[in-house]
């Protein structure tokens, strides 16, 4: 008599190999060398009981843990019984052992639909956190039959198209094919005797009114999953997931740039050549910040931590105000003539009160004589 295989070795995987791994090795082979595929060859029938116990063993947690540490004789042969009755299995009962989780065999409730809900916060919110109520279409388990589908008092009955199954196979030559069955769609069972509150189907049209914990940082984009509040799937099955997708309004003095947050402030040209302290806005409330004499419109003052804390980290952005010099408007005559006086003292100083606007004329100068030369 042969000597048995090393069961790694028929499957032809590592003796760490994972369960995916496994039933990867024993499908390739399954396809390769089962007897409908091999009509008459013994050798592929040996080769194809000889995968299928190897498989048997190392796929059940109990066997694989016996013969990793006894070998073949910690299994007691128990699994060479099984895999001979492999030898006389149909092509069908490999499908649906091996190859149902791709195809849906079996009888198996459909995940409900996930759904998604846009909803719209300020700024504020966005930045500090909120639990926002929601109202949101959807189906939910009638109340009627809890779900089952079926009138008071009667239940559903088994499909006699599948016979609970599910599914119907078709043979294609030496293929045999699973198809969803087509009386019951899939679920084994047919309603003789629907529900009137729902028609048969388990579910019916609601909202559902929840809450959603939004945490601080959220930004435009950014998802928060509600597990199992999607659309229940009919029948008892599992519901789907909402997701709700955050947008953040705009705000009328913030603009934001990840952490961080920008603001425009508009200044005097007076306090800007003078120097002087002025009151800037933060979502905490208002502080105060010292101008130096001559700044310049567009200067930059950063406060620090004064921005959004990050949604994935402890760490937290800055404001970033930008002075904007604003120019003064609606000005009665003797204002005109203070600023007219005031211009007459500058030009008798020379450029060294407007050094950006000397040396900016000076380079238009050079432009136009490089282009005249």
């Amino acid at each position: 008599m042969a000597t048995k295989r090393d069961y790694y070795e028929v499957l032809g995987v590592t003796k760490n190999a994972d369960q995916s791994e496994l039933k990867k090795a024993y499908r390739r082979l399954a396809m390769k060398y089962h007897p409908d595929r091999n009509k008459g060859d013994e050798k592929a029938e040996e080769k194809f009981k000889e995968a299928k116990e190897a498989h048997d063993v190392l796929s059940d947690a109990q066997k694989r843990a016996a013969y990793d540490q006894f070998g073949h004789a910690g299994v007691n042969n128990s699994a060479a019984g099984d895999g001979a009755a492999g030898g006389g299995a149909g092509f069908g009962d490999i499908f649906d052992s091996v190859f149902g989780d791709i195809f849906g065999g079996g009888n198996r409730a459909h995940r409900g639909t996930d759904l998604r809900y846009n909803l719209a916060l300020s700024l504020e919110d966005a930045v500090a956190g909120t639990t926002a109520k929601i109202k949101i279409p959807k189906m939910v388990v009638c109340n009627t039959c809890k779900g089952s589908g079926a009138k008071k008092g009667s239940s559903p009955v088994r499909c006699p198209t599948c016979t609970g199954h599910g599914q119907v196979r078709m043979q294609q030559g030496f293929f045999s094919v699973q198809q969803t069955c087509p009386q019951c769609r899939g679920q084994g069972k047919i309603i003789s005797n629907p529900c009137g509150s729902c028609h048969g189907q388990g579910q019916v049209k609601d909202s559902k009114t929840i809450s959603v914990k939004v945490p601080e940082g959220v930004d435009n984009g950014d998802r928060i999953r509600l597990s199992g509040e999607g659309e229940t799937g009919g029948n008892n099955s599992q519901p789907g997931d909402l997701y709700v997708q955050i947008s953040v309004r705009e705000h009328p003095i913030f603009t934001r740039d990840g952490t961080d947050l920008y603001c425009d402030v508009p200044v005097s040209f007076v306090t800007a050549a003078l120097g002087g302290e002025i009151e800037v806005p933060t979502l905490g409330g208002k502080v105060k910040i010292k101008v130096p004499a001559e700044s310049q419109s567009g200067k930059l003052f950063r406060l620090r931590s004064k921005g959004v804390r990050s949604i994935r980290s402890s760490g937290k952005g800055d404001l970033l105000c930008r002075i904007v010099i604003e120019t003064p408007v609606n000005l009665n005559n003797k204002q005109k003539e203070l600023l007219q006086k005031f211009e007459e003292s500058m030009i008798k100083s020379g450029t060294k009160h407007s050094p950006q606007a000397s040396s900016w004329l000076d380079g238009v100068k050079k432009f136009f004589d490089a282009m005249t030369s």
